[in-house]
């Protein structure tokens, strides 16, 4: 009968039952994957260590696909459209509200997260491995024999994970934030429900149950995409003690500002404390000036790292500078910095200058001048503005533009993220040393942040070890800061121009009294090089290499200990 129905309906189709479900299977291809992505990038956020959790979901995500391929053996031919049409729609209902439910979990129930993370998780997987095999079981109806049907089916779901790869890695991200991705998805999934309802209305049993089903979770999801937002700050508000007042997703990292009511904020990048407006004069005082007083010449300066604007604004301090050129990755930083006021007025307007360039490409190549002034930002001062003579900013990975960049510089100020990530770690590695050293005038100095000699002893100790490697005298030397604690640095020169005797007894002799400070002094400049006895003794003696990243590895115990 059902066969009978089939037929006769065939005249006012436009497309054949087969291809219907080889669509369907493309969709679910595509959503199935970008889940896998959805939820590998928020937990990669939330707990760092992306490499980590991108294999570990994935993975578990493709074993209960398994199991769900095998669970569908269980089920019987009878209603099998019911079936896959109520897949799809738990599919689509966990992949979207499933991202804001973890977030969520993971503020208000840390104790309970991963059962809730991995719920979801199996979960989606269970569903995704059940579908496929249910699909291909409806097609052989239409499509008799089984090299056809397995072949068309898995080809469809492989082109499908493709086309959603690429769709989630270069046009969700510019339009949509993580969680307001999951309910794109979702909404893809329950449409292709929808579509396949009607398409194969006929052979359906419990049909109003079914449109009903479709219609609510339609809404659901609808509903949740417009307020997503909302939720979204909602549940990230249990992750901070302070207000949020930002929190933006770029393609690089998750940004959050939070305030106090008394008018200070802390800056955060994937949960990272990056500064507290209250100190973060003592950290940045301490990065730039020792390496700038100790340069025989300061007219070229590098800044790696950095887009917060706040090493720009110490360097800036020395007429002696004619060009900064400042690297960061993310444009998404960079552009917090020039237009967030409460950042503006941080770092007092470092990152803007009449000539100021704006480089996004990875080639290098120099962009066409371009006035970039904002109406704003004639307020200020023609003393302010002449602070500079020329800046330039460059979002590229830093490693690219020291391995491309002509050109030597006076001094580079190296103030990248903690080593917190595999990807991380690549900057702190003999190779980039290396590739530093070459870009290095005669009598340069670079400094390295070095994250806490107290919390991560032994991640400090291996940066030293690491820069020295690669021909440079280096010497350590840190500071406490109130939000941060017991922060680290490592000044450097190369062989050629210092020894480690001499460059230290540069850093204790540079004078601070003619800069303008609101923290360093000679006397806590003299005092940061002096350890406790046992701080600066290890029995290990590696180095951090680009395929070791055994600097990721030492942070991460130093700080497990303790946190």
């Amino acid at each position: 009968m059902n066969q009978i129905a089939v037929k006769s309906n065939k005249a006012f189709k436009p497309f054949s039952e087969s291809m219907v479900l080889y669509i369907s299977m493309f969709v679910m291809g595509g959503c199935g994957l970008a889940y896998e992505y959805t939820l590998s990038k928020l937990c990669s956020d939330l707990l760092g260590n992306s490499v980590e959790q991108w294999a570990v979901i994935i993975g578990v995500m493709m074993f209960f696909m398994g199991i769900g391929s095998d669970v569908q053996k269980y089920f019987q031919d009878k209603e099998l459209f019911s079936k896959f049409l109520f897949a799809q729609m738990l599919l689509g209902l966990g992949g979207a509200f499933g991202p804001i439910v973890i977030l969520d979990a993971y503020g208000r129930f840390p104790q309970h997260f991963v059962i809730i993370q991995y719920f979801f998780i199996s979960a989606i997987g269970l569903l995704i491995g059940f579908e496929i095999p249910l699909l291909t079981r409806i097609n052989s109806k239409y499509s008799k024999e089984i090299k056809f049907n397995i072949g068309g089916i898995l080809k469809m779901d492989y082109i499908g994970a493709l086309c959603g790869a690429l769709i989630w890695v270069f046009v969700l991200p510019k339009f949509f934030s993580t969680t307001k991705m999951a309910f794109v998805l979702g909404l893809m999934n329950i449409a292709v429900a929808g579509f396949a309802l009607i398409y194969f209305y006929a052979l359906i049993e419990k049909r109003r149950l079914v449109s009903l089903a479709i219609i609510v979770s339609f809404s659901l999801v609808t509903v949740g995409y417009f307020i997503a937002d909302q939720w979204t700050s909602y549940a990230e508000q249990a992750l901070y003690r302070d207000r949020i007042v930002y929190a933006k997703t770029s393609k690089y990292q998750h940004l959050v500002i939070t305030e106090k009511a008394t008018g200070s904020f802390s800056f955060f990048i994937n949960g990272h404390l990056q500064f507290n407006s209250n100190d973060e004069y003592i950290y940045h005082e301490n990065l730039v000036h020792p390496a700038m007083l100790i340069a025989p010449k300061k007219e070229r300066v590098l800044i790696l790292g950095g887009g917060d604007g706040l090493a720009a604004r110490e360097v800036l301090k020395y007429k002696e500078v004619k060009e900064l050129t400042l690297c960061d990755i993310d444009p998404m930083v960079v552009e917090l910095a020039r237009f967030n006021q409460l950042m503006r007025t941080l770092n007092q307007d470092s990152l803007f200058d009449a000539r100021l360039h704006l480089i996004k490409n990875k080639a290098l190549m120099k962009a066409a001048e371009r006035d970039l002034w904002t109406p704003d930002h004639k307020s200020l001062s023609p003393r302010k503005m002449a602070k500079v003579s020329h800046v330039t900013i460059i979002n590229v990975d830093a490693m690219k533009f020291i391995e491309q960049v002509q050109g030597q510089y006076d001094v580079v100020i190296v103030d990248f993220p903690d080593p917190n990530a595999p990807e991380l770690a690549k900057l702190y590695s003999q190779s980039f040393y290396q590739l530093l050293r070459k870009q290095l005038a005669p009598g340069a100095v670079f400094v390295q942040q070095s994250t806490s000699p107290y919390y991560a002893k032994e991640a400090f100790l291996n940066i030293g070890r690491t820069i020295k490697s690669a021909g440079f005298a280096a010497i350590p030397y840190h500071e406490d800061i109130p939000s941060m604690g017991d922060w680290g640095f490592w000044i450097a020169g190369d062989t050629k121009w210092y020894s480690e005797k001499s460059l230290r007894m540069q850093f204790e002799n540079a004078d601070t009294t003619n800069i303008p400070l609101q923290y360093l002094t000679n006397d806590t400049k003299q005092a940061s090089l002096a350890f406790g006895a046992q701080q600066l003794i290890s029995s290990n003696n590696d180095i951090n290499t680009l395929t070791s990243a055994v600097v990721y590895r030492y942070y991460l115990k130093g700080w497990q200990q303790y946190f």
